[in-house]
């Protein structure tokens, strides 16, 4: 790894840091914060949320201007990853690469905007994408998408509602804790969700987001009870990963390493 690459690496653990410090603010937990819970939040937001998240949202840009001034004048850096792991958009597609190297391929697909959920349809930002489909595509198209994150969590802030951080819905919402410790009704919704869980209507469905490594997705089947029937995770390292060998064929050994850090593998999700 050269100077400028390794600086960069040097850098982003700054600003990792400085997340995860907001995360652990939030919801006292650094990584795996389990934050939203289902029918809302864990606990209130820090009086300083916001002031945190718009200073990180305001020094980002310049950061990532910092990033690209060091790698993207680099040749050692753009020779290492220029015409390397090649994808064409037949291939991405029929082996189920999602997020940003099936856009680095030049598939402008992102479930945020084609089948937005949550609040996403609200939301003003661009897809960036590539016809390259090499790493360097992979790595642009990851930088831009740091820019449109930035104006997607602006909107996000601006945006935030009052009122209540949970649902009006005490057979599936743990109560309140002074409620639960005075009130018997409230002690009894909390012992059956505890010791029971609830009940979820029989059937079947499925629901993807869009994650950062690309389509993340749950199938959950329902028998009426408390308990699903089954649960399927669809990952998308996992799906990522079958196009290893056809970014590989012809190279190196030594681009094998350039290719599987521009598809971002998670381990926990390819050890199935």
């Amino acid at each position: 790894m050269d100077v400028g690459a390794l600086t960069v690496f040097l850098y982003c653990f700054r600003e990792r840091e400085q997340l995860l410090r907001i995360f652990e603010n939030v919801s006292g937990q650094r990584m795996m914060t389990s934050y939203i819970r289902v029918g809302g939040l864990s606990m209130e937001p820090p009086l300083d949320f916001y002031k945190q998240v718009q200073d990180f949202l305001d020094s980002f840009p310049s950061k990532i201007e910092q990033y690209e001034g060091l790698l993207q004048t680099n040749p050692i850096w753009m020779g290492r990853l220029k015409g390397v792991g090649y994808l064409s958009p037949e291939d991405a597609i029929a082996l189920g690469v999602t997020g940003p190297p099936l856009r680095a391929s030049g598939v402008d697909w992102d479930l945020r905007r084609d089948m937005p959920y949550s609040i996403y349809n609200k939301f003003e930002f661009k897809v960036p994408t590539s016809t390259v489909g090499d790493v360097w595509a992979r790595y642009v198209v990851r930088m831009q998408e740091l820019r449109e994150s930035v104006k997607i969590c602006q909107q996000a802030l601006n945006g935030l509602p009052g009122g209540r951080i949970v649902a009006d819905a005490p057979k599936i919402i743990l109560p309140d804790r002074e409620q639960m410790k005075t009130q018997m009704e409230s002690l009894i919704h909390h012992f059956k969700i505890v010791t029971e869980g609830f009940g979820v209507p029989a059937g079947q469905v499925y629901q993807a987001v869009e994650a950062p490594r690309g389509e993340m997705g749950y199938f959950v089947v329902s028998d009426g009870t408390a308990k699903p029937y089954r649960v399927h995770m669809r990952n998308p390292g996992f799906a990522t990963l079958q196009a290893l060998e056809t970014m590989c064929k012809g190279r190196l050994l030594a681009d094998v390493v350039a290719v599987i850090g521009s598809i971002d593998i998670v381990l926990g999700e390819i050890d199935r």
